[in-house]
């Protein structure tokens, strides 16, 4: 049993460097969660801004419809599918995978970020928007230098489990022959014919990240709540 134990662990991690495929699929995990993170975060406050502006004061009428329908699009259809589509369908003259992901996931946690950004503006007592107006300030100066700091702070956390989401939900971009970590388990398991070691690694790479992240979030939530005091 020892000696089979040890057999396959070899083949898993060190017959022809297999150790290799784990490393560099997840750097390319983390390079296109990180990217497509900041794709999100800014279409997510163009969106909730729109939003926001369009509730309040009845302008950006048509930006408001065109948000609707991305976030109804985005958050009723599978990010697979959406993953998919981009690659066969969008870009499909480009054969740039890591590219498409950075796209197709961004666009996605947009419309989710979206959601977050926009409850975080309402929260904001709208006597803070009169007192901005109250200072000579203009509906946009009010919500770029009052509004959107405070919103940014009470999201924040929101935010961080987003991108956390992010993370997990990019395990799919080997539907498009992206080598991330998801694929380099499966691409050492077709070689070596053993699924466990190859698999439990991957979950356990995916364990170890989101669990260094909630901490993260957790202790960002308690540094924000010591800062309210």
């Amino acid at each position: 049993m020892k000696e089979e134990f040890i057999q396959k662990f070899t083949q898993t991690f060190i017959t022809d460097d297999r150790y290799k495929y784990f490393i560099d699929g997840l750097k390319i995990t983390l390079l296109i969660a990180a990217l497509a993170a900041c794709i999100g975060i800014v279409i997510g406050f163009l969106i909730a801004i729109i939003k926001v502006t369009s509730e309040r004061t009845g302008k950006l009428k048509l930006l408001n419809v065109l948000a609707n329908i991305y976030l109804t699009v985005i958050r009723g259809t599978p990010a697979t599918v959406q993953l998919l589509i981009m690659y066969y369908v969008i870009m499909q003259s480009s054969n740039n995978k890591i590219l498409v992901a950075i796209l197709t996931f961004g666009i996605n946690s947009g419309a989710y970020v979206a959601e977050i950004v926009r409850s975080g503006i309402s929260s904001i007592d709208r006597g803070q928007f009169e007192a901005g107006r109250s200072l000579g300030f203009t509906y946009g100066q009010t919500m770029w230098y009052i509004i959107i700091p405070q919103a940014f702070k009470n999201v924040l956390p929101a935010l961080a489990n987003e991108f956390i989401t992010l993370l997990k939900e990019t395990s799919v971009s080997g539907y498009v022959a992206l080598n991330d970590l998801t694929r380099a388990g499966d691409l050492v398991r077709s070689r070596t014919y053993e699924a466990f070691f190859p698999l439990i690694t991957v979950a356990l790479i995916y364990l170890t990240l989101v669990i260094f992240l909630t901490m993260g979030v957790s202790k960002l939530e308690r540094r924000l709540h010591t800062g309210d005091r």
